[in-house]
């Protein structure tokens, strides 16, 4: 009967790496749930000026939706175990992170070039909100793309040591997370322009 009850207990425990990341994803939210609040105080500021969106990141926000969608069928063929389609999807997929973070590099770039100055004196506080919101979110992708390109290249190793599926499982998941992050920041600040 003991057993049984270890066998049950050691079912239910959740692997350290999965705890450390939605502790992660829980604190990210945290952060940008301030962020966002401090946004909504500070816009009611006399000194708030509008600051409109490059379309930009329009597109960027349609990259990462399509990325969400080619990690989720690369984990999906990884758990198959058709390899060939996996390497294509995840290939696809640490290319559309790339070029997800070059929009908003992009983005910014476009404003700046219309006028808009985004940081230092000068600058107007709704443009450095902008800069330090959608900077992070940019800094945590960064942070996914790395993990894509270590997948990517791991993808691609003569030798399949192992067909573990937790490390493809916790890049899909952080994946997924920052494209959700990102879909809510870019509807927030479209709307509350």
């Amino acid at each position: 009967m003991m057993a049984v009850t270890e066998t049950t207990n050691k079912s239910k425990k959740i692997h350290p790496h999965k705890f450390l990341l939605w502790i992660s994803i829980g604190s990210i939210c945290m952060m940008f749930a301030g962020l966002t609040s401090a946004y909504i105080v500070k816009r009611n500021q006399a000194n708030w000026e509008e600051i409109p969106l490059s379309p930009i990141f329009l597109y960027s926000t349609i990259v990462i939706l399509f990325s969400s969608l080619t990690m989720y069928l690369s984990y999906k063929a990884f758990k198959s175990r058709e390899m060939q389609q996996y390497k294509r999807l995840i290939t696809v997929t640490a290319a559309l992170g790339v070029l997800f973070a070059v929009l908003q590099y992009l983005g910014f770039r476009a404003m700046a070039n219309h006028g808009i100055l985004l940081l230092g004196p000068g600058s107007n506080a709704a443009a450095s909100f902008l800069v330090v919101i959608i900077g992070l979110h940019v800094v945590h992708v960064l942070g996914g793309v790395i993990a894509l390109l270590v997948t990517f290249f791991r993808a691609f190793r003569t030798r399949v040591k192992s067909y573990s599926t937790l490390p493809i499982e916790l890049v899909s998941t952080y994946w997924h997370f920052v494209d959700i992050l990102w879909i809510y920041l870019y509807l927030f600040l479209y709307f509350t322009r």
